[in-house]
């Protein structure tokens, strides 16, 4: 056999068990790869769509440009209890199937404590509002941007009164 025919076959044979997974990739998952968590990328989208909701875009940069679903998807998949994680997907039914106008509303609803609201969604509401101002508050935007940082021991101030002992 020819040395060169069995060196490209054989890299050729490499290159395709390098491209296969790619191939066989499920496009209804999710952009990050959970290990504790199930989420659909309508799920993803629909909790860009309810953090969105949370901190909307003015001046500022929104959750959907800051992607912090994907920063409460890591979240909770790394820090959270078994049974939060659990809370969060059950809780995350509520609200799919809804126009923008009605999660709108039954974010609101859930938000204010109504009475008869289920239990799960008010569970994952909580999560997520949680991790999604953490998320924000923790941001390089607000870090770098929004909050004005003092080397210590801080600026000298002369006019400041001292007590005498």
């Amino acid at each position: 056999m020819n040395r060169r025919l069995a060196i490209k076959q054989v890299l050729i044979l490499a290159g395709g068990v390098v491209l296969l997974p790619s191939c066989l990739r499920n496009e209804g998952k999710s952009t990050l790869s959970l290990s504790n968590l199930d989420i659909s990328l309508s799920q993803e989208q629909l909790l860009a769509d309810i953090a969105e909701i949370m901190i909307p875009k003015t001046d500022t940069p929104g959750a959907k440009d800051l992607k912090l679903h994907l920063f409460v998807l890591k979240m909770v998949d790394d820090c959270s209890a078994p049974e939060d994680q659990l809370k969060f997907t059950k809780g995350l039914a509520y609200f799919e199937g809804l126009n923008a106008d009605e999660l709108k509303n039954r974010i609101a609803e859930v938000n204010s404590g109504k009475p008869g609201i289920p239990e799960a969604s008010v569970d994952f509401y909580r999560i997520m509002k949680g991790r999604v101002i953490g998320g924000y508050l923790n941001s390089k935007y607000v870090m770098s941007n929004l909050v004005i940082w003092e080397l210590v021991p801080g600026r000298y101030n002369g006019y400041f009164p001292v007590k005498t002992a």
